[in-house]
């Protein structure tokens, strides 16, 4: 990742915030379906069966953040870039 400086922010430094976003995402997928794998192994109603399903409940809750994680880094991103403009103006 490029470091900032006092000159301006920029924007290839993104590509690495995408990139965890992306890579992640993958992650949670393939994490899903190892873990529905395992629990279709098990016996149903055994407790290592409900604490399997309870896992999956959980973890699927997770990709649905993805879209206000994106945002908040975006409008942080925003942020920063207009306080710098603002803080050189003064100047």
């Amino acid at each position: 990742m490029k470091p900032l400086t006092k000159k301006g922010f920029n924007l290839s430094s993104l590509l690495p915030i995408a990139l965890v976003f992306v890579v992640t995402g993958i992650a949670v997928a393939y994490g899903l379906q190892v873990l529905s794998d395992v629990q279709g192994d098990m016996t149903s109603g055994t407790a290592e069966y409900n604490a399997t399903g309870q896992t999956i409940t959980a973890v699927a809750k997770f990709p649905a953040k993805f879209g206000l994680l994106i945002t908040i880094v975006i409008a942080a991103i925003v942020l920063m870039i207009l306080v710098r403009y603002l803080a050189g103006k003064g100047r």
